[in-house]
């Protein structure tokens, strides 16, 4: 193979290659390269039409992805480890992390809701609960905090870790989602947040201005870090803004982030709305269901989150989102946006 298409090669090489539309080549042999070599030297010699060699014939066979397994919890989380394990290890390849989503807004809880994220096993309908969200009070922004449940066993309380946090800006167009950690450009008053390392930036989500909705569904654009080669995420904990994705995507610098989008939903004469397909995982319309998807290929669901009745949500994700990262942009969604809607 000559250097200029081994160059060619490289350049197509993508990180995420489930994201991309697949390549085939057809296996060469040393006599077609020297003839093809020899053909691009006589440019103005004849080509006369020769018979063709059956015998010769390759056939390619073209196989549709098979459907991804869905990801079973066996057990209740019974430490701490697998419990970090399970919220910050991105889902693995061709398998489908299901879950649901409840939310609960009584009383006390009306303007500032909890959200507890259940594994959801759907041949079984058993479901068990991981995560909960709470929005903070009395903050000038919406602010999501996230801990992890597990249970040693029966005879002792669960127990909570603090895993991370979702926080917009004013308008709640722009979120970002951090581990539990010390933030590098503030200064920690209390010892327990000194002695914390710095936080660990997990991706950002931007939804596109659209003043009354005039301008249709909404839009978003999620941010992440790609992962390295042998599939794992890499921690980047910036400790000033440049160094941010924000600030990184914003400066034209997106060459090394994963930059993925909402599928846009299609307009449907017979119920005059606007329809996305989820494959009987989302019932309800509402605003807040999406579809998550790469650019290279629409037909790879990374994420997708939707209303199956009042307050209880489905929500599914695939590599190379984790479990954190894919909780944390649902929360984004439930939050009202006085420049989005």
């Amino acid at each position: 193979m000559t250097l200029q298409q081994q160059q060619q090669r490289n350049i197509h090489r993508v990180v995420h290659p489930q994201l991309s539309a697949e390549s085939f080549e057809l296996p060469r042999d040393d006599n077609v390269e020297q003839e093809e070599q020899d053909e691009t030297s006589n440019t103005d010699m004849a080509i006369v039409p020769t018979d063709m060699d059956l015998s010769s014939q390759q056939t390619v066979r073209v196989t549709r992805p098979e459907p991804p397994t869905d990801f079973v919890l066996q057990r209740p989380l019974t430490t701490e480890k697998e419990l970090l394990d399970l919220a910050f290890r991105p889902a693995a390849l061709n398998t489908r992390v299901t879950c649901r989503i409840h939310r609960c807004r009584d009383g006390l809880d009306k303007l500032y809701p909890q959200y507890h994220l259940f594994i959801e096993h759907l041949a079984t309908g058993e479901i068990q609960h991981v995560m909960t969200a709470r929005k903070k009070r009395k903050s000038n922004t919406s602010y999501y905090t996230i801990t992890g449940i597990y249970r040693e066993n029966t005879s002792v309380p669960e127990g909570y870790v603090e895993l991370g946090k979702v926080r917009s800006n004013f308008l709640g167009t722009t979120f970002v989602i951090y581990s539990h950690g010390k933030n590098p450009v503030k200064r920690e008053m209390t010892t327990k947040k000194k002695d914390l390392p710095i936080r660990e930036e997990l991706g950002a989500v931007l939804y596109d201005p659209n003043i009354l909705g005039f301008k249709g569904p909404r839009k978003m654009t999620i941010l992440m870090h790609t992962l390295t080669r042998d599939g794992k995420r890499p921690e980047y904990r910036p400790v000033k803004e440049s160094e941010m994705l924000l600030s990184k995507y914003r400066d034209g610098g997106a060459r090394d982030l994963l930059v993925l989008h909402n599928k846009s939903p299609q307009w449907n004469e017979e119920t005059q709305s606007f329809v996305l397909n989820f494959n009987g995982r989302v019932t309800q319309a509402s605003v807040k269901n999406f579809q998550i998807v790469h650019d290279n290929d629409l037909d790879y669901i990374v994420m997708q989150f939707g209303r199956v009745e009042r307050d209880s949500f489905t929500m599914d994700y695939k590599y190379p989102m984790c479990l954190l990262q894919a909780f944390s942009i649902a929360l984004t969604s439930f939050d009202a946006k006085l420049a989005c809607e």
